[in-house]
């Protein structure tokens, strides 16, 4: 089952290079870096290190799904990562293995119940994590700790899932409709370190973790209430 990599990217050029050139190669039949707006040469940079790149407005769910509708026609297995170099690539064989063994959809990597990197995540976010986690228990009966962005799914189950939050919220977004689609879920224990270099989108500033919060509890609330399609 070919595996296309993708990795949504916005000014990520300190750490990008390091990402693509530790891709298992062996593993995968390409890393898909969506450059969604970058004015600091994180494109070039992954395309010298071997990652075919996309182009994408702005928005990382903009940027998730233009990397999805590009990869290999023949890749039936679509991972997510970010860019910063915070994730793990060696975890990447645990997560794609339940695919691979047909036992299940969709694979999150939880990086709440991994080892976490002392300042790799803010307490704001943990905390958002696991109420989420809660509420998605109480509503729907799915059982989740984190919305981290180190994922797997079947590229015929994200077709299912008709896929439309450009934002932020693309993560909760495939995790809710995942549950209503009945998909076959496994949540993982992932580790995950400090970013590289640069500046996070969401938990860099004040102002952008309190967008990227109010977009994703009103994500929560949409797709939620939303009768599955």
């Amino acid at each position: 089952m070919p595996v296309s990599i993708i990795i949504p990217a916005l000014n990520e050029a300190e750490s990008i290079g390091h990402v693509v050139r530790s891709m298992p190669w062996h593993l995968i039949a390409e890393c898909i870096v969506v450059d969604n707006g970058s004015t600091d040469g994180t494109a070039a940079i992954a395309a010298f290190e071997g990652a075919r790149i996309v182009t994408s407005p702005r928005g990382y769910g903009a940027a998730c799904l233009a990397g999805s509708n590009a990869a290999l026609p023949a890749s039936d297995i679509l991972v997510y990562m970010d860019g910063d170099g915070s994730d793990i690539l060696d975890d990447l064989p645990r997560l794609i293995a339940p695919i691979q063994r047909n036992e299940a959809d969709f694979v999150i990597g939880s990086r709440i119940r991994g080892t976490r990197e002392p300042g790799s995540m803010l307490p704001s976010q943990v905390f958002a994590g696991k109420f989420v986690g809660v509420l998605l228990r109480l509503t729907l009966g799915v059982r989740y700790t984190d919305m981290g962005p180190f994922r797997v799914i079947r590229r015929s189950s994200l077709e299912e899932l008709k896929m439309s939050e450009l934002t932020y919220g693309w993560n909760l977004e495939m995790q809710i409709k995942a549950a209503k689609h009945k998909l076959r879920i496994v949540e993982i224990s992932v580790d995950y370190r400090n970013r590289i270099g640069g500046t996070s989108k969401v938990s860099g500033n004040l102002s952008a973790s309190l967008q990227a919060a109010i977009r994703i509890f009103e994500v929560l609330l949409r797709v939620t209430s939303a009768r599955s399609s």
